[in-house]
């Protein structure tokens, strides 16, 4: 189907005028013939359209940037994007965080922020005061999608993944046209370029590493799709290439939300100096890329062990706390 016809049948999947035998046999075939960058970018305009939006002003609204994945890489690292997530914030950046509680892994990154002592439970008019006051929040997916209602039971009825499980990320409801994107497993990194491409991004980076993970890994290279305007350009991300030592992939593997708390306050801390630092330190070096903050990845780095080495990316997430608590 085309872009147009895509978007409309869409529509009414979310408008549930759709009968459900109808929707499984498209979301089936759909994952055989796998997802398209045209399915991918018909679907989230339509996603977001039917989302509960953020109330921001143009200008804010331009800056905002998402560091997120799609998940389902089951690598059992700690909680990266979200780590990156307050190192970017502590630097400037309007980092608008989309996510859930855990699904395939043992701490989603909600699970990870509320151990640290985030308050999550913010209306959508505190979510965008938490923006603004902090550079920072969070808003649970499920608050934000309530046509999803409607689409749940098909998919569960369904036992395989479907278009749903990689959408999450390219309908952030504070309206991020910047991302910082994990795609798992791979086959996903040229559609969803190719979707944020067509969705209009003025710039962002889908990547995946070679050892399976929705993050830019520590331990070898990743594959990246750098996405700015209609332009798309492939990249290969290596660790070495900007001074950093290459890790065993099993140095940063997490646990549960108590124990990935712990990594992320040992890393501002600056207890932590190895692998886990490390591989924040690219993803957020990545980030300060795509949202304009650096001239490019060697000087994110920079810019990034600076924020954790002279305590901003502490100071932010106590600033977080604090006012997230008092909303």
């Amino acid at each position: 189907m085309s872009f147009d016809e895509t978007r409309h049948w869409f529509d009414l999947l979310f408008q549930n005028r759709v009968e459900e035998s109808e929707a499984r046999e498209k979301l089936i075939k759909m994952h055989i013939e796998g997802e398209s960058d045209v399915d991918l970018a018909a679907a989230a305009s339509v996603m977001r359209e039917h989302s509960i939006k953020l109330s921001l002003d143009k200008s804010m609204r331009d800056r905002v940037i998402d560091i997120v994945g799609t998940g389902g890489d089951k690598s059992g690292s700690f909680n990266i994007s979200s780590t990156t997530s307050l190192v970017v914030s502590s630097l400037g950046c309007l980092v608008a965080k989309h996510g859930n509680r855990a699904v395939t892994s043992n701490s989603g990154s909600a699970d990870m922020l509320e151990a640290l002592g985030i308050n999550l439970n913010l209306d959508i008019g505190n979510q965008a005061k938490m923006l603004k006051m902090c550079g920072f929040t969070f808003m649970f997916a499920v608050n934000h999608h309530p046509a999803m209602r409607h689409i749940m039971p098909i998919r569960r009825s369904i036992d395989h993944s479907t278009i749903f499980n990689i959408l999450g990320p390219l309908t952030n409801p504070a309206g991020a046209s910047k991302y910082l994107l994990g795609a798992y497993p791979k086959k996903f990194l040229q559609p969803m370029a190719r979707a944020l491409s067509m969705l209009n991004s003025p710039s962002s980076l889908v990547v995946c590493s070679r050892d399976g993970m929705d993050e830019i890994s520590i331990s070898g290279v990743s594959d990246a799709i750098l996405v700015q305007d209609e332009n798309i350009k492939e990249l290969e991300i290596d660790p070495e290439a900007y001074g950093l030592k290459l890790y065993p992939f099993e140095a940063i593997k997490g646990g549960n939300a108590a124990y990935n708390d712990q990594i992320a306050r040992d890393i501002f801390d600056g207890k932590e100096q190895g692998a886990k630092k490390e591989i924040i330190l690219l993803n957020s070096a990545a980030a300060l890329f795509v949202e304009g903050r650096a001239r490019d990845i060697k000087e994110g780095i920079e810019m990034a062990r600076m924020a954790i080495d002279g305590r901003l990316a502490k100071s932010k997430l106590e600033l977080i706390v604090e006012v997230s608590n008092n909303l």
